[in-house]
């Protein structure tokens, strides 16, 4: 694990209870570190001796990574602001880069595995000259139902199919700057236990047919918004991984959402209460520049529901009609009430456009007890 040695620098955090941030400026987002480092703990436990990175794309606060970072075995990143943002904050931890279409300077980053997208991309890291430790990323052509994005499966910009693969593997053979370790797959998100163990089981009988022993199975654990109780099965998917691997071989994994999305909540105040051609709609402070998941995945934000009413429909404060963050829920709300959205800890503020309109910024809090 890497481990509170390896945090040398971090954004102060701000300790409170759960009641005292509500005398702040609202919106906010508020991060349980106590829940966080408990679910990480449950599932660092379930996965026994695979490897656990966390993908910093979901929350790169650093507050959230320091918690993380006990229990991980390392960060995977997808650009050289992210990689950058990780040295920054944790010098030392290993650090694997993946994503299309990277620079020179991503390209040439020092990490200790680097996920190679395509042999064109090969080709420029060996005319370079640098040394490196690569996974060849690989996209197989098989099934994939249910998910909620595809990033593989068939033609897509990620990764090679295998005759890509083996062009790869042919350009390595004639040097040894740059050293192939093993495989990437990240083929889809939004899966369960069972059908991850099965895109997992394609994977390994495709790497072992190029005597990869490491072999990284990405992340894509499945998050329900619509069912915040219904959780990936973090045990199943252990005992899963446990009985398809080999003696020798080294698995990965690197999950985001599913580590962070329950620890977040964003937290406001309603505006104004309204009624319009017979529909009732309550407009808070901030929005979907705050928080644009829902809007982004077309789905209702969670919330924690107060005293019962009539169905109320509520937005942001921006001037589009997608700025919602619930459509038609049963709770009575009035100017001045306080309106928490629950899981809210990934792709949520990070992914959001901030300054749209040039509203006021949230603040954040981090509950440490």
């Amino acid at each position: 694990m890497i481990g509170e040695n390896a945090v040398t620098a971090t954004v102060a955090a701000q300790p409170q209870t759960s009641e005292s941030f509500l005398a702040g400026p609202l919106p906010a987002y508020v991060y349980d570190l106590v829940e966080l480092g408990a679910h990480v703990r449950d599932i660092r436990a379930a996965l026994g001796d695979v490897e656990l990175y966390y993908a910093v794309k979901a929350n790169p606060d650093p507050e959230l990574m320091r918690t993380l970072a006990p229990h991980v075995d390392g960060f995977e990143v997808a650009s050289g602001g992210e990689l950058a943002h990780v040295r920054e904050h944790f010098p030392h931890a290993p650090i694997a880069l993946g994503g299309p279409g990277k620079t020179d300077a991503e390209l040439f980053g020092d990490v200790t595995r680097l996920h190679v997208e395509s042999p064109g991309e090969l080709r420029r890291l060996l005319a370079s000259g640098h040394s490196a430790d690569v996974l060849l990323r690989v996209n197989l052509d098989i099934p994939i139902e249910g998910a909620s994005l595809a990033m593989g499966g068939g033609a897509t910009p990620f990764g090679m199919d295998p005759a890509g693969i083996a062009e790869c593997v042919a350009l390595l053979e004639t040097q040894s700057a740059v050293r192939l370790h093993g495989v990437h797959a990240h083929l889809a998100s939004g899966l369960d236990a069972p059908r991850m163990l099965e895109l997992a089981a394609a994977v390994l009988d495709y790497a072992r047919t190029l005597g990869a022993t490491e072999i990284n199975l990405g992340g894509g654990m499945a998050v329900s918004y619509a069912d915040p109780d219904d959780r990936f099965d973090w045990a199943a998917y252990g005992k899963g991984l446990a009985a398809l691997r080999r003696p020798g071989e080294t698995l990965r994994i690197e999950p985001g959402r599913s580590l962070t999305v329950y620890c977040g909540r964003y937290v406001t105040r309603v505006i104004d209460v309204k009624r319009v051609h017979g529909e009732l709609f309550a407009v808070v402070a901030g929005g979907t520049h705050h928080i644009r998941t829902p809007a982004t995945k077309g789905h209702d934000q969670p919330l924690v529901m107060t005293k019962a009413g009539e169905p109320i429909t509520i937005v942001g404060q921006l001037c589009t009609p997608k700025d919602i963050l619930a459509r038609r829920v049963p709770i009575a709300l009035k100017p001045g009430d306080l309106v928490e959205f629950t899981m809210a800890g990934a792709y949520a503020w990070n992914i959001s456009h901030h300054d749209f309109l040039m509203h006021q910024k949230p603040s954040f809090h981090y509950l440490t007890r």
